[in-house]
């Protein structure tokens, strides 16, 4: 045999053995960055906690809005000046709509007379949109039946795949949704965002959505496993994961659209809604393509099981 054909031999056999062995490399890059990631949200969880909302710690929220844009920390100095107690002030809609949340048993609470006077004092032209009151007993009963409502979830979702597929598919899969919620929740807490029942009605979307992701590569996997009985699990898990990426991709980018519309159009009442669903999907993905599917491979999944059951099957249906 000739030096050119040995080489082409060689090339052929790179050609074959290559795409798989990057695709892995990066498969395990994404697991370690997604295990990094949750790591770092549970630090932040645990140092800076999360910046509840007045759904969840009761206070008083006032909107206004006003006719020309003013700066932020203008509009902040004025407030504080005739406000003595503290107040958290955010702006939306290029500094034109303004929203300002008080602690509950505040001494001065802010109402559309307080609105007028003030108005009158710093001559900006306001006009005052929305004042509630959230009392603290209801944010408290918020947090026990939000994270409840978490809590089934993730219950009910495990018994599901458990059934569906295997337990170590859903193990996998419960571990892809937990990095979900952490993640989501370490980005809030980290960057002091409010969180309130939009941002936690965000949050159990994005488990739908991670368990549907979660699902489809669970299901190729076990398909890929059942037919190739050449491949080791690494390259099983590998082929499962690269025939769905282009399907992943393509509807995490249009779903990211549509929430990026949400997030520049949406004002800032839906701002944080937004940025969760954000992060979500695209933390999402990661953990549906380097977690859920790597998670099996490392807790002992094997293509002996399906190819084991499918001949359990084929004996059982024989007359």
């Amino acid at each position: 045999m000739s030096n050119t054909s040995i080489i082409s031999d060689k090339q052929k056999s790179t050609a074959d053995i290559t795409p798989l062995a990057l695709f892995s490399k990066y498969r395990l890059a994404g697991f370690y960055l997604a295990i990094s990631l949750i790591v770092l949200s549970i630090i932040g969880l645990g140092f800076k906690g999360l910046n509840l909302g007045l759904d969840f710690t009761g206070g008083y929220m006032t909107e206004f809005t006003t006719s020309l844009s003013i700066d932020k920390g203008q509009m902040q100095t004025q407030l504080a000046t005739h406000l003595s107690g503290d107040f958290e002030l955010n702006s939306g809609a290029a500094n034109t709509q303004w929203t300002i949340r008080q602690t509950d048993g505040t001494a001065h609470v802010i109402d559309k007379d307080w609105l007028n006077n003030f108005a009158t004092q710093s001559g900006y032209d306001i006009t005052p949109q929305d004042s509630v009151y959230i009392g603290s007993q209801v944010g408290s009963e918020l947090i026990d039946n939000g994270g409840l409502a978490l809590l089934v979830a993730a219950i009910a979702m495990m018994v599901y795949l458990t059934w569906r597929f295997e337990w170590r598919l859903a193990c996998g899969s419960l571990v892809a949704l937990v990095h979900d919620v952490l993640v989501v929740l370490g980005l809030f807490s980290w960057l002091g965002l409010p969180f309130d029942l939009t941002v936690l009605a965000a949050v159990l979307a994005i488990i739908g959505y991670s368990l549907n992701d979660s699902i489809v590569i669970g299901d190729k996997l076990r398909e890929v496993m059942r037919s190739k009985t050449n491949m080791n699990m690494s390259d099983i898990v590998d082929s499962a994961v690269k025939s769905t990426l282009t399907r992943s991709l393509i509807t995490s980018g249009t779903t990211l659209a549509t929430i990026g519309t949400i997030w520049i159009f949406g004002g800032q009442p839906l701002q944080a809604f937004a940025i969760a669903l954000f992060a979500g999907v695209v933390f999402g993905t990661l953990s549906s393509i380097a977690v859920s599917a790597t998670i099996p491979q490392l807790i002992g999944l094997n293509p002996e099981f399906y190819q084991h059951r499918a001949q359990e099957l084929l004996v059982n249906d024989e007359p």
